[in-house]
């Protein structure tokens, strides 16, 4: 038996880039930089070392996240690994990616946390009106807010 399944928190280090396959399926690709902690052997000190983890959207729910996500955004990520190799230029290459299952937002756009520290979810597949191919980016909107509160919940 395996297991499959990651779970990252981070930054966007850049704008999502929506596109769509010759099939249609539309794909959200875009990179989030995880911090780990190590000490420095010459000073002794701690020091975050930044890891940069490519992630994948596929089908209606990368155009409904195209327009929430932007460059600074924290989020939290759960999704899969997939490892891709292929050849360039005589090179072998190859990567791993994060498949993403759910998205958490902790900040608005820019990084920013207007919202006074909510966190919004996003999984499951979206309707999405909006065509794969655009010329400029659509304003980023606010996800919408959570309706539960701590003292509603029954436990």
């Amino acid at each position: 038996m395996s297991i499959n399944r990651v779970n990252i928190s981070g930054n966007l280090t850049r704008d999502p880039e929506l596109r769509a396959t010759s099939g249609g399926t539309q794909v959200l690709t875009f990179g989030v930089a995880v911090n780990d902690r190590r000490r420095n052997q010459q000073t002794g000190e701690w020091e975050d070392v930044p890891n940069f983890v490519d992630c994948v959207v596929f089908g209606n729910r990368a155009d409904a996240l195209s327009r929430f996500l932007s460059k600074g955004m924290k989020v939290a990520i759960e999704g899969k690994l997939r490892w891709s190799q292929w050849e360039k230029d005589g090179q072998k290459r190859s990567k791993l990616e994060v498949i993403v299952d759910e998205v958490e937002f902790f900040s608005q756009r820019g990084g920013s946390d207007q919202q006074g520290g909510g966190r919004q979810s996003y999984s499951g597949s979206a309707s999405a009106t909006a065509p794969a191919q655009q010329s400029s980016r659509p304003p980023v909107q606010a996800p919408p807010q959570a309706e539960t509160y701590d003292e509603d919940i029954p436990f």
